[in-house]
């Protein structure tokens, strides 16, 4: 069975009617997932799916089936059907979901060995990360989103954009300045310096290339710097960074 990355539809993702049968499947399927029936969990969302009266309630459950496939195939089917079934829908109801639909389906098409055509979902889903909501739920599909495009960096290309539409990438952070930054954070964790990680790692791990986030990624590191609690040699390397044309 592939492993599941992604955030659940009952994490925070919008307006889940609990009264509905779907979803009350579907939460018992959550259940058996948490006491490790995976076999009883697959069973309770297979019948949440055949149960589905419309494209939203079949939105919900393919969501879940996505999660109990036994390959990178089915499971790359069922989360294009999730996000089929989204795009029916249409409204207000789904709009919330589709950083978490596209981020799934690029996880997907990853394990299928397309990284470029996976950067393209991951880009659709950074376009849409804001109607997510915020808290957890919201920074998860940040996080995630931000890592797939760091580790799908050049993989773009033309006839993956032509295959899935997609327009207006979202940029990474600079290949150098990554580097530069994942060496002091990698410092930062050696000897615990937990004050310089709670204010640098969110905005590193959730940086998706807008103007906004190179502000946010910029304003931490220099607080981080102005505190001056780091070895000389890590404050002279902060300042070199935060002074760097890419955060500019």
């Amino acid at each position: 069975m592939t492993e599941d990355r992604s955030p659940r539809m009952d994490e925070g993702s919008g307006p889940v009617d609990p009264e509905l049968p779907v979803v009350r499947l579907c939460v018992a399927g959550m259940q058996a997932e948490a006491e490790g029936r995976a076999d009883a969990a697959r069973t309770l969302f297979q019948q949440a799916w055949d149960s589905a009266a419309d494209d939203y309630e079949a939105c919900v459950a393919a969501h879940y089936l996505a999660r109990h496939q036994n390959s990178p195939e089915e499971t790359l089917r069922w989360n294009q059907e999730c996000l089929d079934r989204a795009d029916r829908v249409g409204d207000e109801r789904v709009a919330g979901f589709y950083a978490s639909l596209y981020l799934n389906v690029a996880h997907a098409w990853r394990q299928l060995g397309r990284p470029a055509l996976a950067r393209t979902y991951f880009e659709r889903a950074a376009e849409r990360v804001g109607q997510a909501p915020d808290g957890q739920y919201g920074d998860w599909n940040r996080f995630a989103i931000a890592a797939g495009l760091r580790e799908t960096a050049g993989a773009r290309d033309g006839s993956a954009a032509d295959e899935a539409g997609a327009e207006g990438a979202p940029r990474s952070l600079d290949e150098t300045v990554d580097g530069r930054v994942r060496a002091l954070v990698s410092r930062w964790c050696a000897r615990g310096d937990l004050m310089a990680l709670g204010l640098a790692l969110p905005a590193y791990l959730g940086y998706l290339g807008t103007d906004a986030d190179r502000v946010r990624l910029r304003s931490a590191l220099h607080m981080v710097h102005a505190a001056r609690r780091l070895p000389a040699d890590e404050q002279t390397e902060l300042g070199a960074v935060v002074g760097s044309a890419a955060l500019r």
